[in-house]
């Protein structure tokens, strides 16, 4: 028997075949997929979302703010498309538990996120056995990386816990092994691979958070592995064991042929190339047109000039005055913080003269919140030596390091300060490229005592900055940083940003 396997990972609510913050058509998005499935789904095929379905877009994010109480519009697609299986990914968790629920209430498909336990209970399914006939089944296993209490504001997983992702595949497939006939076993993993699949080397740190690699080495039995959260595209083999990633936003569908009598497999990804499904955008029509009006709202005004992004990368070198401006605004909410810290997001577009909530969530990606945290001088540094890591320098030019935009783009690890004066030598060795650094005048010592406010993601150690996540937290500020800014644009509708060039990086 030959069977399909059909893939989505990392949509992130991307259901329309357009970009939100302007509006421009692309190939992305549910709807452009709906034809691929359509094409080759038969009565031997299974269709699974691999998770982090809930954050991402801005439909998802006016939903949450003022419609949660109706079933959610990635709801409404998986069903129309009939999914049969969805895993749950970190980012399904930003919103709390309450909308989580509801997202699993609401999908028709079968939970496999075994690994993730709420209340001593598993979320989904510790594994299920999918029969297509009396000779012929597989089984699947759902797994999410265990780092999701690195990155998640602690009460939107209170009464969480995560296991272990390889231990838990590892015992999973040894039960199924000794205990049930199947043809084949297909893990879906909402983590990737942590070595590169030919030369195994790391392809980042191993932290444990991505743990492909090590599954398709160390556990044997595994014929299939579906990975996602790390935004990355390939279709291959990693130790005899065929391994997909499509895509984030609904750029790719993957495709795993599987014939379950000779074990042969292929796997490839196909591209968001299709017409959109005009049946599907009219599932969620009237909540896309609301979501539109909202994103249009205009809130003020710059007194002058814009704050777009023209050049990401010279944005980071020459810190852009959008940066400072989040900042403002952190300082302005934390009044115990004399330091500001934020990243400029991949993608992140600034805002217009005019601004809008279109801007603001645009630029302002995720669902954070934030934290003023104390620490003394030496920690500071820690913490500037850390950002630091994202520049290289190659000819006498600062460049961006290569682990930050290969396998996957990682800017937004990079943090800029506002509050003190410092130099970056982007040439020195890692751990010692802060050559300069003052706060009022005067040189930064390790013994001085500073407070700084930053986003719940980095101050939970988000992005291996290990050296704050046990800080003393002087405020936790249970604000949406989205509702904050727009809340001070409304409360000074001619802006002026309090922009200093106040960190320096050189070859």
């Amino acid at each position: 028997m030959k069977i399909k396997i059909l893939a989505t990972s990392d949509v992130h609510g991307y259901i329309s075949p357009y970009s939100y913050s302007n509006r421009q058509l692309c190939a992305q998005g549910l709807s452009r997929l709906s034809g691929h499935i359509s094409s080759l789904r038969d009565e031997h095929t299974l269709l699974i979302d691999n998770g982090d379905s809930l954050q991402g877009s801005s439909l998802n994010y006016y939903h949450n703010l003022y419609e949660k109480q109706q079933i959610q519009p990635m709801a409404k697609a998986l069903n129309y498309l009939k999914y049969d299986y969805y895993n749950l990914g970190n980012h399904d968790f930003n919103y709390g538990p309450d909308m989580l629920h509801q997202y699993m209430k609401d999908v028709d498909a079968v939970c496999l996120t075994g690994n993730a336990y709420e209340y001593g209970n598993p979320l989904g399914k510790e594994v299920v056995i999918h029969r297509f006939d009396d000779n012929h089944a597989i089984a699947l296993i759902g797994v999410v990386t265990q780092h999701i209490p690195v990155w998640e504001a602690a009460e939107n997983i209170e009464h969480n816990e995560f296991e272990n992702a390889f231990d838990y595949v590892k015992k999973t497939v040894e039960k199924i092994r000794a205990s049930e006939r199947v043809n084949g076993i297909c893990v879906v993993y909402h983590g990737g691979h942590e070595k590169h699949m030919e030369t195994n080397e790391p392809t980042e740190l191993l932290t444990s958070e991505n743990l492909g690699w090590k599954m398709c080495h160390e556990i044997e039995g595994i014929d299939v592995l579906i990975c996602g959260h790390q935004h990355r595209s390939y279709a291959t083999f990693c130790n005899g064991v065929a391994t997909l990633q499509p895509l984030e936003n609904g750029k790719e569908l993957g495709v795993v042929n599987w014939d379950l009598d000779t074990h042969e497999i292929t796997v490839e990804l196909l591209k968001a190339d299709q017409k959109p499904d005009e049946k599907m955008l009219m599932l969620i029509e009237e909540e896309e047109k609301r979501a539109q009006k909202w994103l249009d709202q205009p809130l003020g005004r710059l007194k002058e000039g814009d704050l777009l992004v023209k050049d990401p990368t010279d944005a980071r070198i020459h810190k852009h005055p959008v940066i400072s401006f989040i900042n403002q605004v952190q300082l302005s909410l934390a009044d115990k913080a004399t330091l500001s810290s934020q990243a400029l997001f991949n993608e992140s577009v600034g805002f217009n003269s005019s601004i809008t909530m279109r801007d603001l969530v645009s630029t302002y990606v995720y669902s954070n919140t934030l934290k003023a945290l104390k620490m003394t001088g030496k920690v500071l540094k820690e913490y500037l030596e850390k950002s630091a890591e994202y520049f290289d320098a190659e000819n006498g030019q600062v460049v961006v390091a290569r682990n930050f935009y290969d396998p996957k783009p990682l800017h937004f690890n990079y943090e800029m300060v506002d509050g003190l004066d410092y130099t970056i030598k982007s040439s020195n060795p890692i751990g010692s490229r802060i050559v300069e650094m003052t706060y009022q005048g005067k040189p930064v010592k390790e013994t001085d005592d500073f407070v700084m406010v930053m986003s719940s993601y980095r101050a939970n150690g988000g992005g291996e900055y290990d050296m704050v996540k046990n800080l003393e937290v002087v405020q936790d500020i249970q604000k949406d940083m989205v509702d904050a800014l727009a809340e001070y644009i409304l409360a000074h509708p001619i802006l002026e940003v309090d922009h200093k060039d106040n960190i320096t990086v050189i070859a």
